[in-house]
């Protein structure tokens, strides 16, 4: 497994794997990787000849009273998960001066409501610096197919949407939710929970679990299920940011349940927030 961390010799090398017909498949990460990340490796492994993944605690989507300083970097732990795997060929893991370079001005960012929606509410240019970020990775390895979770629909949303607006030559393929037994969605930020908030956390699973069960058996009022999701989440005492029902194309608010729609949550078990969605097809 190689590691590059210069972005001269990362074109050096995706250059090499398109001159020998290669296909290659992109998981970009933050580190402190879990089964959900692994998960997309497979995916992509099964899927392409070679697979790349990037490492990179992205300084532009933490805003003022985030995580950054303290959110997990375990490399070294990263990089041996990666190895073990046997499937990936390189890892990418630039400093912050290469990926933003001193006086760097220029952004990419989605001039529609998508952005400002659901998590885009909480977290004031959250999805700019996404959206930044992910084209530059794109533009330095330049891959086939470039594997998203669903655990962060929105975002994976919006990075589909800026693929297909910029050209990319780029196919996005999102994949399913990696949960532990209780249904907790994987998520690096699970680290920060206390066991007793470990405890509490499948709550919002729980809730989808229900509003998806409210569905079949016929409920079609957003409003209502919304209701009802807030209802079960503050029984357990945790704090809501939002629970929020809109269509998988635009993300635009939506009143009934028709055709493909997303069913979105996010809370704070302590200071931890935790997000979680189900798509629901009628």
């Amino acid at each position: 497994m190689k590691i590059i961390k210069e972005i001269s010799e990362m074109h050096e090398y995706t250059a090499k794997l398109k001159k020998r017909g290669h296909s290659t498949g992109f998981v970009p990460t933050m580190g402190a990787l879990h089964e959900g990340h692994l998960s997309l490796v497979d995916r992509a492994s099964a899927e392409n000849n070679k697979i790349i993944v990037s490492i990179f605690v992205n300084p532009t989507q933490f805003g003022p009273g985030e995580d950054f300083d303290k959110y997990p970097r375990p490399l070294k732990k990263d990089l041996k998960m990666l190895k073990e795997t046997r499937k990936v060929d390189c890892v990418f893991t630039p400093d912050r001066d290469m990926m933003y370079p001193p006086g760097a001005a220029s952004y990419v960012t989605l001039e529609n409501e998508m952005a400002n929606v659901l998590c885009g509410a909480s977290r004031p240019g959250h999805f700019k610096g996404v959206t930044t970020v992910v084209a530059e990775l794109l533009n330095i390895v330049k891959p086939d197919r470039l594997y998203l979770g669903q655990k962060d629909a929105q975002q994976a949303l919006i990075l589909s949407k800026m693929i297909k607006d910029l050209h990319y030559n780029t196919e996005a393929v999102i994949c399913p939710i990696v949960r532990e037994k209780d249904g907790l969605a994987l998520s690096s930020r699970n680290a920060y929970l206390t066991p007793e908030q470990r405890d509490t956390a499948p709550i919002l699973y729980k809730s989808l679990q229900m509003a998806e069960s409210m569905v079949e058996l016929g409920e079609r009022s957003a409003e209502t299920i919304k209701k009802e999701i807030r209802r079960k989440i503050k029984e357990s005492g945790v704090e809501i940011d939002y629970v929020e029902i809109a269509g998988t194309e635009d993300l635009a608010p939506a009143e009934i349940i028709a055709g493909n729609v997303l069913i979105a949550a996010a809370i704070f078990v302590g200071k931890t927030r935790l997000i979680d969605n189900t798509i629901i097809k009628i």
